[in-house]
């Protein structure tokens, strides 16, 4: 992916990255303290401070593994904090804070769109920047909703599986980063055209409005 992109596209793909990210994980923490559980809010983490919500190993060395596997590279923010015990609705109260992540990236990317044809005529590289933000907020919303441990798609499976299910769910969320990495370098090659497919959808109707 960084290769057909020129130093600036790659700065800006960086920044947008990062900006989607981190209100990404900050509107789980907000979620969940809607519902009443303020595990993040006391831990610091209801804040666009970047440094808060970086992760060695998921914000900078996976995409740097994919990059090399010559694989379109995906960065993770550091997970935001949060009790399920203390949320209202049990399970369904995770599947809400889980899929507050890919909502918020949706309304972003209508943001984005929103704004791109407001800034039509103007700076090239505003609209360059938008065009960006609003692909990267496609790619986080999918991507975050495919229903596997520990994406947050995975936290609506759950609430809804049977007994059997969770307890593999469970052993596969237990692996936490090496789960990631096992469905990026093995599954993805499987399900990545119709995740593409998705993507291209969401895309075209987003630009659309």
């Amino acid at each position: 992916m960084f290769g057909s992109l020129t130093v600036t596209e790659i700065i800006y793909f960086i920044l947008a990255l990062l900006i989607s990210m981190i209100i990404h994980e900050v509107m789980h923490g907000v979620t969940a303290r809607a519902l009443g559980d303020t595990t993040a809010a006391d831990m610091g983490r209801l804040t666009l401070n970047p440094l808060k919500h970086i992760d060695v190993m998921t914000t900078i060395l996976l995409p740097v593994i994919l990059v090399i596997a010559h694989i379109p590279p995906i960065m993770a923010a550091k997970p935001v904090p949060y009790n399920p015990d203390r949320l209202k609705f049990d399970d369904y109260g995770a599947a809400l804070v889980g899929i507050a992540g890919p909502v918020t990236n949706f309304l972003l990317a209508i943001v984005g769109s929103l704004l791109l044809h407001l800034f039509i005529n103007g700076n090239a590289q505003v609209i360059q920047f938008l065009g960006l933000f609003i692909q990267v907020n496609v790619i986080l919303m999918v991507f975050n909703l495919i229903p596997f441990p520990p994406l947050d798609g995975s936290r609506v499976l759950y609430a809804f599986a049977p007994e059997s299910v969770r307890r593999v769910m469970e052993r596969i969320e237990s692996m936490g980063f090496i789960a990631v990495l096992l469905l990026i370098l093995i599954l993805f090659e499987f399900i990545a055209p119709y995740i593409v497919g998705i993507e291209n959808s969401v895309l075209n109707f987003v630009i659309s409005l």
